[in-house]
């Protein structure tokens, strides 16, 4: 495992830090029956009944898991 031979000064390590940013997430939106929604790509949505009951997990449209 890598060790440091010296000690990093408080200012470099808050310099180094202060580098990491967070990105903002890419939403997709879809219209389904005229509403409107945004999903993440690559995530599984909530199927819901007209209740708004939740049914099952589904996938590129495949059931993919039960709630």
């Amino acid at each position: 495992m890598a060790v440091p031979k010296r000690k990093m000064s408080r200012s470099n390590t808050h310099a180094r830090r202060s580098q990491w940013k967070a990105g903002l997430p890419t939403l997709v939106k879809t219209i389904e029956n005229g509403k409107t929604t945004y999903s993440l790509p690559h995530r599984a949505k909530v199927v819901e009944d007209s209740a708004g009951t939740p049914l099952f997990m589904e996938y590129k449209g495949r059931k993919v898991a039960d709630v």
